[in-house]
């Protein structure tokens, strides 16, 4: 997703435009990998000096549920990335960087073969490891 979009979805869905928060999804936009909120914080404490952990949260969260970013779990630690417009796909996830490689296989119709009286209404697969710059 690219920030004119990402602003776009804000604005449909009756949020205020400001400009802290393009920064906040340039910034998305530009590293395109897993980062954690203080990382988020510290690039926009330039701009923004004393900007709030609260801020950097509450704007991640608003971005979450408006499909602007998504989040995942590692290591203990919510991280976050701008959304992929793309087709249907999943992620691998280095553990050292953050980095995201797209998995174009999707294994859901070998599992439902095998859950054959499950109704399945979602799933998320995410794969981690150590990318080849972090090996």
């Amino acid at each position: 997703m690219q920030t004119n979009k990402a602003i776009q979805l804000l604005k449909e869905n009756g949020h205020k435009y400001t400009d802290k928060r393009r920064d906040m999804i340039d910034i998305f936009v530009k590293e395109d990998k897993y980062i954690n909120a203080k990382h988020v914080q510290k690039l926009m404490n330039n701009t923004y000096p004393g900007i709030s952990f609260d801020t950097i949260y509450r704007n991640l969260h608003l971005f979450k549920t408006l499909g602007i970013i998504e989040s995942t779990e590692l290591d203990g630690e919510m991280k976050f990335r701008i959304s992929c417009s793309h087709h249907h796909h999943h992620h691998f996830i280095c553990k050292s960087c953050g980095d995201t490689k797209v998995i174009d296989y999707c294994p859901m119709t070998e599992i439902q073969k095998s859950l054959p009286e499950v109704e399945i209404e979602m799933h998320k697969l995410e794969v981690y490891g150590v990318c080849e710059k972090c090996r």
